[in-house]
């Protein structure tokens, strides 16, 4: 079970969520492979924006992943054709 979660909230571009969802998918087996501590990864998709929800065992798996060329420059770059301006990230514990 995750005892932290990164939340990473993103304004969708239109309603292309076959764009999105295709990026998600296309990334979602390598985070849950490769990524120190990742345990889930969810995307939730709105009308208004999409969360991708994703599960780590510790504050310092997320964070180290949030800062990573994998998060960063691959897979919100990626997104970025679909979304407008920039994540906003949260990072809960589980109590």
């Amino acid at each position: 079970m995750a005892k932290v979660y990164l939340d990473i909230i993103l304004t969708i571009q239109g309603l292309d969520r076959a764009g999105v969802t295709a990026v998600y998918n296309l990334y979602k087996e390598p985070f849950l492979k490769t990524v120190n501590g990742a345990l889930s990864d969810e995307l939730l998709i709105h009308i208004d924006d999409l969360r991708i929800l994703q599960g780590f065992k510790s504050r310092e798996d997320a964070q180290c992943y949030f800062l990573s060329k994998f998060c960063t420059s691959d897979f919100i770059t990626s997104l970025k054709p679909y979304i407008i301006g920039n994540p906003n990230v949260k990072i809960y514990e589980v109590s």
